[in-house]
């Protein structure tokens, strides 16, 4: 078995990866909204976010899930209260991934009815899920 150091350390370069992810993907869709549909910077926008979606966010979102449950038992943390409480927070940022590929689909297809602010809004949310995640991983306060 791996040093329990290394898989924490994947662990962090997977979640580091996944929430730069996380909070790009919001901000591509606020500019997405002021694009023309079928235009020069709507296209390159699609493309822009299909690729950080598919080929960093899954991934990244993939391995911190793996490395991240692979530490909790090998570290036996799996059994505290505050391992839990982040767990929901994980499973929270999971299906805030879900919305965004959905959302992507809807500017893929030319159909985004939201508007800008709602984006911002959006793209506040994995920041406070991961500040609460964090404390929650350092302090373990229970």
């Amino acid at each position: 078995m791996p040093d329990p150091i290394w898989i924490k350390t994947l662990h962090v370069i997977a979640v580091i990866a996944w929430m730069a992810g996380l909070l790009y993907l919001p901000r591509l869709y606020v500019y997405h909204v002021s694009a023309s549909p079928g235009g020069e910077l709507s296209e390159t926008l699609k493309i822009m976010e299909r690729r950080l979606l598919r080929l960093i966010m899954n991934p990244a979102m993939l391995a911190t899930w793996g490395f991240g449950l692979w530490a909790a038992v090998a570290s036996g943390h799996y059994a505290a209260g505050w391992f839990h409480v982040k767990l929901v927070a994980v499973v929270a940022l999971t299906v805030f991934h879900g919305f965004l590929a959905v959302w992507r689909k809807g500017f893929e297809a030319d159909r985004n009815r939201r508007p800008q602010r709602f984006y911002r809004i959006a793209n506040e949310v994995p920041t406070l899920i991961m500040i609460v995640i964090v404390v929650l991983a350092v302090v373990r306060p229970f």
